[in-house]
């Protein structure tokens, strides 16, 4: 971590550059566990520059919707494999389509997933049993 790249930022953004974030991520998982994801760096320089941050990423309805342009799936007819409750499953469900769970570290579902798996193989042979 930089200090000095962040501090750098928020004096960009009080000279009135923009604050666009790919996503608010709150954690991700590391081989040693869950580290800081952008979001509470994020959360950080909107509090102290007085500013709302750009969000084009996850868990923005926008970009689920993204996604699915230029194919013939609808939402509803989507389906969403992620590792992250809120940004990857309640992301995806704002969005109209259903979503799984793979399982880490977070136990903390909210909102509750379409169904929860323990590996991504797993998630795709429950499509391809159950929803095709």
């Amino acid at each position: 971590f930089l200090y000095f790249l962040l501090h750098s930022f928020f004096r960009l953004i009080l000279d009135g550059a923009p604050l666009i974030a790919i996503h608010k991520a709150r954690y991700f998982k590391k081989k040693d566990g869950l580290a800081l994801g952008p979001g509470p760096f994020v959360a950080g320089l909107e509090y102290a520059t007085d500013t709302k941050a750009t969000v084009v990423g996850k868990p923005e309805k926008t970009f689920f919707l993204e996604a699915l342009r230029g194919t013939d799936c609808a939402p509803e007819e989507a389906i969403m494999i992620g590792d992250d409750c809120r940004d990857d499953v309640g992301g995806a469900q704002n969005a109209g389509m259903r979503g799984i769970l793979v399982r880490t570290d977070e136990d903390k579902i909210n909102p509750a997933p379409y169904l929860t798996c323990e590996n991504f193989p797993e998630a795709v042979e429950h499509i391809l049993e159950h929803l095709l």
